[in-house]
Formats: C-alpha cells, sequence, structure tokens
C-alpha cells in the first residue's frame, strides 16, 4: 500500500489543481499537497517519457524512467532548493534513471559522466559533405522523422543525452550541464561532436537513398 499521498501521485483520475506558477505548486506539494504534485507531474510528464525514450531508445525502459523520475522526485521533494527550475532538477533525475539503464544493458558501452572530455573544439576534426539539393525537397515529413530518428539512435549515448536536452528538449546549455553534472564546455563540446556525428549520419543516408532513386531510372 502506498501512502496517501503517494497513492495520489500514482493515481491518474486525481483531478490536480488548475495552477500556472510553478514555485507556487511546487510549495504548495513540499508541504503535503499530493494534488499539486500530481499536477507538476501532468505538466512534464511526456517530455520525461520522451527524453528517457531518446535516451534509452526502449519503450519500456522509458516508461520505468518516467514512473522512476517522479517516484523519487516525490520522495526527495523537501530536497529541492529552488535554485534551479523544478523541471531542470526531474531532468537530471530522469537522465541519471536513463542512464542506469544503459549501463545494465549487456554490451552497450557508456561513457560514464564523470569521464573527462576533450573542451577544445578545434580538436573536432571531421569532413562533412554537402547536401546536395534540399532534403525537404526530396522527402515527406514523416520520411525525415524517420531518418532522424535513426540517426539519432546511432548515436553514442553520452552525446546522444546532450543532443536531446538541448536540441530537442531546448534546454540551455547552463541547464543541460546541471541536469547532466558536467561542465559548460563539456556540454558544448559533446553536442558539437553529436551535430557533426549527425550531420555526418544523414549525409551518408540521403547519399545512398538519392543513389538507389537514380539507379531504378
Amino acid at each position: 500500500m502506498y501512502p496517501e499521498g503517494e497513492a495520489a501521485l500514482l493515481n491518474p483520475s486525481v483531478e490536480a489543481p488548475l495552477q500556472t506558477d510553478e514555485s507556487a505548486l511546487v510549495a504548495k506539494a513540499q508541504a503535503g499537497d499530493a494534488q499539486a504534485f500530481t499536477e507538476l507531474m501532468h505538466r512534464y510528464e511526456r517530455k520525461i517519457f520522451r527524453l528517457g525514450k531518446n535516451i534509452t531508445q526502449n519503450t519500456e525502459d522509458a516508461e520505468d524512467v518516467l514512473q522512476e523520475t517522479f517516484l523519487k522526485a516525490y520522495e526527495h521533494l523537501e530536497g529541492f532548493q529552488g535554485h534551479s527550475r523544478f523541471y531542470t532538477w526531474i531532468v537530471r533525475i530522469a537522465v541519471n534513471e536513463a542512464l542506469m539503464k544503459l549501463r545494465k544493458r549487456k554490451g552497450d558501452r557508456v561513457v560514464s559522466l564523470d569521464e573527462p572530455v576533450d573542451t577544445g573544439e578545434e580538436t573536432v576534426k571531421r569532413e562533412v559533405a554537402v547536401w546536395e539539393g534540399n532534403p525537404e525537397d526530396q522527402y515527406s515529413q514523416q520520411e525525415l522523422q524517420a531518418i532522424l530518428d535513426e540517426a539519432i539512435e546511432g548515436l553514442k549515448p553520452d552525446f546522444r543525452t546532450v543532443f536531446t536536452l538541448r536540441d530537442i528538449e531546448e534546454l540551455s546549455t547552463e541547464e543541460t550541464a546541471e541536469a547532466m553534472g558536467i561542465s559548460v564546455p563539456a556540454v558544448k563540446s559533446r553536442l558539437l561532436r553529436a551535430r557533426l556525428a549527425l550531420r555526418e549520419k544523414l549525409t551518408r543516408k540521403f547519399k545512398r537513398k538519392e543513389e538507389n532513386v537514380l539507379g531504378y531510372l
């Protein structure tokens, strides 16, 4: 049996109060208002699920990440000091949960977030081909999204996480650094490498598809 507040958290039928001020909701939740926390959960559950899915590339793992993130946030809510946005705080919990899922997978090498990163952008040397023509003129939005999803899935987990937080979830560089527990220069370096790797993957993908089409003409 869950405590009364926790039961309300896990019960989707509980109606959340109509609040717009996040800090007010957090304060109420910290004071024991389970409905206020439920409102916070409803605000961010889709984003946290999407974040978990983008990092783990697995729906079941993403569902586990979502549940564990909000349960841990609920359990440790008193420790939230308000020095950052509540969303940034729960994103850090979600990132940790997602990366732990990856570490448990056999054969999936994950670079530790504590591992030193070369932050000198000038050391990144990668030749990237220029796309011929506009991909939007050649593929539908659905095809483009599928191609992009496949390319993101192929990124190393630490690069994929930074790319997801910055370019998909649109967190700032500082918020991304806080959520991942790394430095701002490390975020910039990983994001640059992720974008270069994506562009290289997409370039090869578009080129192969174009060659296949031309082969049928």
